[in-house]
């Protein structure tokens, strides 16, 4: 994570599969790679937002983020960049050709993500004397550039966040 701008990359995402004794292990693989993108950025990008007292310009109740023209969904830029997927290969009596489904799966691997990015906000918390003993700060998902840089608190997020620690901000407009 980049502490000034809450940006964050993946650098390096292992992934071992069972997918039993696979048919085509080029689609397999190719499957487990967009499960995990896609749950990468569900969660750590792909924010809602509903229309209520914080977003006056929405009709209340209605949902602004409907579809990727209104919120940032993964890039090419935003895939791991050393990404290494294993098939574990195993037998399995009664699937046919013992071959296991790998659709949806992968895609709660992605959250994963969001774990990495506590474990490094927390890291840096502790490095500007914060949370020594490791505890508790709250850390909504999606972990969108915004909540990132407003937890690894400093000098300038104290000015906006006046001691609420909770503070969760929303929207990346």
């Amino acid at each position: 994570i980049d502490c000034l701008t809450g940006d964050s990359h993946v650098i390096r995402a292992d992934i071992v599969m069972d997918v039993g004794k696979s048919i085509n292990p080029a689609i397999d693989i190719g499957q487990i790679e967009g499960a995990f993108t896609q749950g990468y950025g569900w969660s750590t990008m792909e924010e809602m937002i509903w229309g209520d007292s914080q977003h006056p310009w929405l009709r209340q109740g209605n949902l602004f983020t409907k579809g990727p023209g209104t919120y940032k969904i993964p890039a090419f830029n935003d895939v791991p960049r050393d990404f290494r997927v294993h098939l574990y290969d195993t037998s399995n009596k009664y699937c046919v050709h013992s071959s296991k489904a790998v659709g949806e799966p992968p895609f709660f691997l992605g959250s994963a993500v969001f774990w990495a990015i506590m474990s490094a906000v927390q890291a840096a918390r502790a490095e500007r004397g914060l949370d020594q003993s490791g505890e508790y700060f709250p850390m909504q998902c999606p972990a969108t550039s915004e909540r990132i840089r407003m937890a690894c608190a400093d000098d300038i997020t104290g000015l906006f966040t006046a001691g609420d620690s909770a503070f969760q901000p929303k929207g990346s407009w």
